[in-house]
C-alpha cells in the first residue's frame, strides 16, 4: 500500500501549485479513488527547512477529501500539484523517533478504548 500526500482540487491554483499547504493530508488510493485518509499534515515535519527527511513537495490531486472520491489524472497518470518553496519555514529540529513512539502509543490507546465499547 502506497501512502501519498494529497490535496483537494479546490486547493490548487491555475498554475498547479498548492494554495494552502496546511490543508494537505495523507491518503491511500485504490482503483484511482481515495481508499483511506488521515488528518492534516504536521508542518513541523512536512514544511520544515530544518527537517528535510519528509518534506512535502508534490501532492496527488483529489476531487475532495472523502473516501471514494476520485483522484485526478493527467496524460501520464495521476495529476500532481506542487508545493511552493515559499511554503517552507524553519520550525526547528524534530525528534522523529520520539514523535513516532508517541503516535504508536496514541493508536494503541484508541484501539484499547474501542475494544471497551460494547
Amino acid at each position: 500500500m502506497l501512502i501519498r500526500h494529497c490535496v483537494e482540487e479546490s486547493n490548487v491554483d491555475k498554475n498547479g501549485q498548492v494554495i494552502d499547504p496546511l490543508k494537505i493530508r495523507h491518503v491511500t488510493l485504490k482503483a484511482g479513488k481515495i481508499d483511506s485518509i488521515s488528518g492534516l499534515i504536521d508542518p513541523a515535519s512536512h514544511l520544515n527547512l530544518d527537517y528535510p527527511d519528509h518534506k512535502v513537495t508534490t501532492c496527488v490531486i483529489a476531487e475532495k477529501f472523502l473516501v471514494g472520491a476520485p483522484a485526478r489524472f493527467s496524460g501520464q497518470g495521476l495529476a500532481f500539484a506542487f508545493v511552493s518553496r515559499s511554503s517552507f519555514f524553519h520550525y526547528g529540529s524534530v525528534d522523529y523517533t520520539q514523535r513516532l513512539t508517541k503516535m504508536i502509543e496514541a493508536v494503541k490507546n484508541v484501539k484499547r478504548e474501542n475494544e471497551k465499547q460494547p
